[in-house]
């Protein structure tokens, strides 16, 4: 079966992956944002350009796979061409790397993925051989990933930083033909959420569904996990299973102590890697997000790319900038985290500002469920009382106010449902979970797709060949009110003006792509903003 290529916003030594392509030279040198990816061991001079892996190159090969003992594999794929080859042995290059991975065998991808998953970013722009032509690049590498996913079965993930490099390879990918597998049904569902997302009116709930992908325990798998932390004897374990869930969570947390469960929570939940799904919906044009889930994920993948989310209730919620509430606690906050029925029962009557949020997005946006049963007594209770909010008086009619995206057909859940939101299915009849769960995968980098504004790239240099004649002309023109803003500008009109500037992707200069590897002091800011540099 064919694999599918995402292009998603994100960090590739955090987004977890079976496999990851890093650029290189024949030097065998690699900058700084790497490093994570590579045995520490194998570093073998450390310089302000980069550092240098202890390995060789055989002959003129292009691809080597770092020896390494964990799931994930490194390959390292030489994209510095200093013979003036061009876009085509660059183009080469991609190939031998990918069939290089496919030669490896990896029978349990990575937390139970449907199908392996490569990641790679767009190799050459940087100290490569296609710095300076990205367009160009993107719309040429693009079918090659597709070409490569078709005949061997894998998953590829593009995984770009910038907004405007996002921005462009949306518009190769909308501009050419196939790339989702998907029904029909689910083809214009994207379509219709990809257009409110543009519109603003998306707001996303995520649940424990999402970051299961990054391995992280299900709500059964949790309290299996307390059980085996608590020590209790196998008569008192054997019946929690005969105590729903809260209760069984009560049980456990008066076993644990509020000191051993607060450190599990911190353990368990803190930062590490996010899975595709976490990134695919940080990439999403939302600013409003609610969670369940106590981890930093979503807010991780989302700074990644550059987007600084807000954290609710712990931060102030700024004009502009994303929020994410947490409604059910947070890991860096193990304290508020509700667990156990008495936590719910608490949190009935003492969030009723939290739910207010929720409350507020079913009124006022269309609610995009992703990753959760919507058994959670909050979710029903809020669902309930938005539901009576929104009849008229005495004609007893409601509207549906959000998508719910399950992984099975659940026909009676999908009833008990249907007056406050239409729930739709990934499987179909012979679909395993995890297949439902990558087609998920694949619909939420549709909506992504879909969704991003077309103009991110518009001032960026490196795609004015992307342009037409009328967005040339119109870039020019910007480009002239642009260098009429001095640089210590402040005045509110300057700033709203400066703002706009950079949504349209002024502020990538061409000298800086197409110059040399850097200094020590580029070097440093290369490093803090963990640009992913040559490839």
């Amino acid at each position: 079966m064919s694999g599918h290529v995402f292009v998603v916003g994100a960090d590739l030594t955090r987004l977890a992956c079976d496999d990851v392509l890093v650029p290189t030279d024949r030097s065998l040198r690699v900058t700084r944002s790497w490093r994570p990816l590579l045995p520490e061991e194998l570093i073998t001079d450390r310089q302000p350009d980069g550092d240098c892996v202890g390995m060789s190159w055989a002959g003129d090969e292009r691809v080597l796979e770092v020896p390494g003992h964990g799931p994930r594999r490194t390959w390292l794929v030489d994209t510095v061409d200093d013979g003036g080859r061009g876009l085509p042995w660059l183009l080469d290059g991609a190939r031998e790397a990918l069939a290089a991975v496919a030669r490896r065998d990896v029978p349990d991808p990575v937390h139970g993925r449907a199908r392996r998953l490569v990641g790679l970013p767009a190799l050459g722009t940087g100290w490569g051989g296609a710095a300076g032509e990205r367009g160009a690049l993107l719309r040429e590498l693009l079918p090659v990933l597709r070409e490569a996913a078709g005949e061997h079965g894998f998953d590829v993930a593009l995984v770009l930083r910038g907004p405007s490099d996002l921005a462009a390879a949306q518009r190769v990918r909308r501009g050419q033909e196939g790339g989702w597998d998907l029904p029909a049904r689910l083809g214009e569902l994207a379509g219709q959420l990809g257009e409110r997302a543009r519109r603003g009116q998306l707001a996303l709930f995520i649940g424990a569904g999402v970051s299961a992908a990054a391995g992280l325990p299900t709500w059964e798998q949790l309290v299996e996990e307390l059980a085996t932390r608590s020590g209790l004897d196998g008569d008192l374990r054997a019946g929690l299973a005969r105590l729903p869930p809260l209760d069984s969570a009560a049980l456990l947390a008066r076993e644990l102590g509020p000191e051993q469960l607060e450190a599990f929570v911190t353990e368990r939940f803190g930062p590490g890697s996010y899975a595709l799904a976490h990134a695919l919906i940080a990439d999403l044009p939302v600013q409003e997000f609610v969670t369940t889930n106590y981890d930093p994920l979503v807010e991780l993948a989302a700074g990644d790319i550059g987007r600084r989310v807000t954290v609710l209730p712990y931060e102030e919620a700024e004009p502009g900038r994303p929020w994410l509430l947490k409604l059910h606690g947070d890991a860096a906050h193990p304290e508020s985290v509700v667990l156990t029925r008495e936590e719910y029962l608490r949190f009935g009557s003492t969030g009723a500002a939290l739910a207010g949020v929720l409350h507020s997005l079913l009124l006022t946006r269309h609610v995009l469920f992703v990753g959760t049963s919507m058994l959670d007594d909050d979710l029903v209770r809020i669902a309930h009382q938005v539901r009576m909010a929104l009849q008229t008086q005495g004609s007893g009619t409601a509207r549906r106010t959000g998508t719910v995206l399950t992984l099975r057909e659940d026909r009676a859940r999908a009833r008990l449902w249907e007056q406050d939101v239409e729930t739709v299915a990934m499987s179909a009849a012979d679909d395993s979970p995890a297949e439902a769960a990558r087609r998920l995968e694949v619909l939420l980098d549709l909506i992504g797709c879909l969704s991003t504004p077309p103009t991110g790239y518009l001032l960026d240099p490196a795609y004015r060949g992307m342009l037409n004649d009328e967005e040339r002309a119109l870039a020019e023109a910007l480009r002239t009110v642009a260098d009429a803003l001095s640089d210590d500008a402040s005045s509110a009109a300057a700033l709203e003006v400066a703002g706009l500037l950079r949504r349209l992707g002024h502020g990538t200069s061409a000298a800086d792509i197409d110059a040399p590897p850097p200094d020590a002091a580029t070097a440093e800011r290369d490093d803090r903003t963990q640009e992913q540099r040559p490839g």
